[in-house]
Formats: C-alpha cells, sequence, structure tokens
C-alpha cells in the first residue's frame, strides 16, 4: 500500500476537512480528528496535524494539498542477527520483547503484538519509538492506547514463580525463550485465520540456542520467524511490544513497593543492595526472597550489609 503524509497548518487541515466531508467516515482510532474515504485513497487526519494519504490514489490526493513529506530515513541501527527484507519497517509483524530480566526485583515480562502494515503510522503518532527513548512515565501513557489498538499478549513471571523454575536449573535464556513462544502463541490464536508477513524476536540468544531451549514444547512457532539484536529499532512492532512489557513490569513493581512498605528501586545497583538489606532486617530473608530474583548476587551483597548492620547494633 502506498503511503504519503503531509503536514499542514490549521487552514490546511479544515480546508481538508471541508473538501472531504462527502466521503467522511467514522474512525475511533486514538488521536485521529478526522477520516474519508475514496474508492482508491483513504485520508486519516491526525491532531498533530499530519496527513496520511494511504491506497493506489495518495500521491495523487497529496499533492492537492501541498509538498509531500519524505520520510526520512532513520540512522542505520548496527544489529546482529538475520538479514532482514528490504524495507522490513513497512511489513504487518507480530513483534516480541522482553524486560525485568536485569533487575533484582520484580518480575519478568515479556509482550508480543500485531501491528498490521495499515497501522504503522497511527503507531508511530502514538508516540512509539524505540523504547530506550521513552521514560517510564510516557510509556504508561502510551501503553493503554497500544492495547485498545493492538492485538497483543503479555505475560508476566513473577519472582516465586521464576525462583523455581532457577533453582530448577533454568537458565535465564530458557525462561525467556518459554515466553517469548507462549506470547506469540496467543497472539497468533487471536488473529484467527490472519498470517503477519513476519515475525520479529528481539535478539537474547542465537537463532539454534532459542530453539534448543523450547525444543520439548508441543507448539513451537517457527514459520517467517526472524532475530535481530536492537529489533525496538526496526520495526514498531517490537517497539510497541517493548512499551507493554515495560509497564506490565512497571505496574508489577508498584504492587511489590506497596508489599514491601518502600519504594523499591530498578537494576541492580549499590541502592538496591541497601533497601534489599532494609528488608531483610525489617521482615526476613523469605520476604526478601518473594520480592527478588534471589539468584542474584544482590542477595549476598544484602545479607552482608545487614549483617554488618547488626553488628553495628549490637556493639
Amino acid at each position: 500500500m502506498t503511503n504519503q503524509v503531509l503536514i499542514l497548518d490549521e487552514k490546511g487541515i479544515t480546508d481538508i476537512i471541508t473538501h472531504y466531508s462527502i466521503s467522511k467516515v467514522v474512525r475511533n482510532a486514538p488521536g485521529v480528528v478526522f477520516a474519508a474515504k475514496l474508492p482508491d485513497t483513504a485520508i486519516t487526519v491526525y491532531k498533530s496535524r499530519k496527513v496520511l494519504f494511504q491506497g493506489s490514489g495518495a500521491a495523487r490526493e497529496a499533492m492537492r494539498w501541498g509538498i509531500i513529506q519524505n520520510k526520512a530515513l532513520p540512522d542505520k541501527v548496527q544489529t546482529k542477527g538475520d538479514i532482514l527484507p528490504e524495507n522490513f519497517a513497512a511489513y504487518s509483524v507480530i513483534g516480541s520483547d522482553e524486560t525485568g530480566t536485569g533487575d533484582f526485583f520484580g518480575p519478568v515480562t515479556v509482550a508480543a503484538c500485531f501491528v498490521r502494515a495499515n497501522q504503522i503510522d497511527l503507531i508511530k503518532e502514538l508516540g512509539v519509538k524505540d523504547s530506550k527513548q521513552l521514560n517510564d512515565d510516557l510509556m504508561r501513557k502510551i501503553a493503554p492506547d497500544l492495547q485498545a489498538t493492538l492485538i497483543y499478549s503479555v505475560l508476566t513471571l513473577k519472582n516465586d514463580k521464576y525462583n523455581n523454575v532457577q533453582e530448577k536449573g533454568w537458565s535465564q535464556g530458557k525462561i525467556k525463550a518459554l515466553l517469548h513462544n507462549q506470547a506469540l502463541k496467543h497472539v497468533l490464536t487471536k488473529m484467527d485465520n490472519e498470517k503477519p508477513d513476519y515475525i520479529l524476536i528481539d535478539q537474547f540468544a542465537e537463532r539454534g540456542i532459542y530453539y534448543n531451549h523450547i525444543k520439548e514444547e508441543q507448539e513451537i512457532i517457527r514459520e517467517n520467524v526472524l532475530f535481530s539484536t536492537k529489533a525496538e529499532g526496526l520495526h514498531v512492532a517490537v517497539a510497541a511490544a517493548s512499551i507493554i512489557a515495560r509497564v506490565a513490569f512497571l505496574e508489577e513493581m508498584d504492587n511489590l513497593s506497596k508489599t514491601a512498605g518502600m519504594t523499591l528501586p530498578k537494576g541492580a545497583g549499590a541502592k538496591v543492595d541497601e533497601i534489599a538489606a532494609r528488608i531483610l532486617l525489617k521482615d526476613g530473608e523469605a520476604k526478601l526472597k518473594s520480592l527478588t530474583k534471589w539468584h542474584f548476587a544482590n542477595a549476598k551483597k544484602a545479607q552482608a550489609i545487614a549483617h554488618k548492620k547488626m553488628n553495628v547494633t549490637k556493639s
């Protein structure tokens, strides 16, 4: 499908709405203020004053109103993994990503979502870009619109289950692979008979290792699956999945903070060790373990800090 984008002033927007009013259609997507449908072109006006023309007549209609905005090509992303098809960012793709794997407190969350080719501009309009360029507050605002617009699945592996399978010998790689495969299955099921052009997984393991992790699963998603590092910069589907996964992680962190009676820090740095030691002294090891990934080195560091504080108190 051919897409053209214009950015117009208020008068230009008013003129477009007046001109196409006879062909007006209802579109309840977030950010849309007007939409029209011609036999060969769909016109969508957004709050940001961007006007999107889609279809075989897109260039013709866009040229009525101004100079077509040439979409700047993104800086080339240095990635590892599969070689992606040309113009990959314009395909209909299921993307999947995870977060929380490096945080002592909080769960591992994985999300997958399907972005159709004709939704790409809308998803960008909602504010989606590489999630590493967004802060947590912005992602909390964006995620509800994404969830209302896209077919998605998000899985949260809480710490009790994480610690249980980790103690059985499961690596983080295996845990993540199983969650990705499950999230992809859920999305494909929700799509009924519709198929994506591709599936893109943000690569955390080589293809062979990934599939070895899930070899005992009854259903393994393999068709048109691609792997790449920094995948959130290669297709908005992965960027959207990353945002949905991150917000699920943040929501569970909020719940854990309430349980702990204090705000739990993210990551695995020195501040994390100090807070963990406080919980250890206040509520004991079982409580701390329930809030954390217990095999992290932070557990021993927190125990050492707590032991030192106890000795100081006694003396």
